[in-house]
């Protein structure tokens, strides 16, 4: 029968991020009895200039059933593009080897799209993570909705997204509101404390610190390059005792354009320092010691007010998204982002604030709803969607 058989759970990761968030999920499927994990890594996991993440994977006890290389060494819209092409071809032969039950797929970037792509023609039906946000501020606003379309099961984040995916056609029978697997991470890592981290990644902190991350705007009409100026100018304001802690870029357009200018403002500032990547244990042990985020990363959002730490979340690339009272808001300007640091460094850690995107048990009630839809007939057609 088939309730009695094991089904393919195939998740698929493609950046460090993502992967952080997706871990506890994994391990959740890898310990079902009645549930088969298999794994698909892509992107920036398998780029040298990104830090060869898929190591990590391989490090905490996953075995990768699938690469799919697809990332062009471009910082271009037609670079973008293409490397989506390819991902599509190679997901397309990666799928037809693993034959999953149900592909897994977090997000908005282009390399879950080409996942997507290849799975909708394929027949599989895909899972899809954190549906239904808005970002008014990069393509990632359009890739994500695409997705929500093509896949039918939904587990986004806030009552706010479900609504928005009904109002997109989707089934509510298909909607199931788990909050952020991000939150389950917090909940879940044992962090490190001030003094093994220091000697972890080899910093030193200042008396007041900064955590930073900044991504491409891909809808702003700003150049990338002047995106990141207005940032570096203003921290460049900012009292030289202040420790500055970057991870760098994602591989948007632009993005390896903004991670090169931060190497070269770091290269001669003793209170900088520079990661490809933290990694989760280590990147959420550090936003713990810092005395705020800065930039436009999701996590600023997501995670970073469940840890009692203040965000400046600058310019438009994540606007529309639900935020903590603990995120201030500031224009892509100088004298905007400066202001905004400053109100930061003066709030009182740590803050207490409502996270609006869960408690952290996400992973243990995404399981269950997988494995009950999985273990159906046609489940997609008895759900109408």
């Amino acid at each position: 029968m088939v309730s009695q058989q094991r089904r393919k759970i195939c998740v698929v990761t493609g950046t460090r991020a993502e992967y952080g968030l997706l871990y506890w999920l994994m391990k959740e499927i890898q310990a079902d009895d009645e549930l088969v994990l298999q794994i698909v890594v892509t992107g920036m996991h398998l780029s040298p200039e990104f830090g060869m993440t898929y190591q990590v994977i391989e490090a905490d006890g996953f075995v990768i059933d699938e690469k799919v290389e697809m990332l062009l060494s471009s910082d271009t819209p037609v670079g973008i593009a293409k490397s989506i092409g390819l991902g599509v071809i190679g997901f397309a032969d990666a799928l037809e080897r693993l034959k999953p039950d149900l592909l897994v797929l977090l997000g908005d970037r282009f390399e879950i799209l080409s996942a997507a792509q290849a799975a909708l023609i394929a027949r599989i039906p895909v899972a899809h993570i954190g549906g239904g946000d808005t970002t008014e501020g990069a393509i990632d606003e359009q890739i994500r909705h695409c997705i929500s379309i093509m896949s039918c099961l939904h587990f986004p984040t806030n009552s706010i997204a479900v609504n928005r995916l009904k109002k997109m056609g989707i089934n509510s029978n298909a909607i199931f509101c788990t909050g952020s697997l991000g939150i389950d991470q917090i909940v879940r890592t044992n962090l490190f404390d001030k003094v093994f981290l220091e000697k972890e990644i080899g910093v030193r902190f200042q008396e007041r610190n900064l955590l930073i991350t900044y991504h491409p705007a891909t809808l702003d009409n700003m150049h990338p390059q002047k995106q990141i100026a207005e940032l570096l100018s203003a921290l460049e304001s900012l009292d030289d005792r202040i420790g500055l802690f970057f991870t760098l870029s994602n591989a948007d357009a632009g993005g390896r354009l903004i991670s090169s200018l931060i190497a070269e403002f770091a290269k001669t500032r003793p209170n900088c320092k520079v990661f490809t990547s933290l990694g989760t244990q280590r990147y959420l042990s550090m936003i713990v010691q810092v005395d705020a985020v800065v930039g436009n990363s999701s996590s600023g959002l997501y995670e970073v007010p469940s840890l009692g730490v203040p965000t400046v979340n600058i310019g438009n690339r994540q606007k529309g998204r639900l935020r903590a009272a603990s995120v201030i808001e500031c224009r892509l300007e100088k004298s905007e982002i400066i202001k905004a640091i400053n109100k930061a460094l003066d709030m009182r850690r740590p803050l207490v604030v409502e996270n609006p995107y869960g408690r952290g048990d996400a992973a243990k009630s995404i399981v269950p709803i997988i494995k009950q839809k999985t273990m159906k007939h046609n489940w997609t057609e008895e759900q109408g969607v």
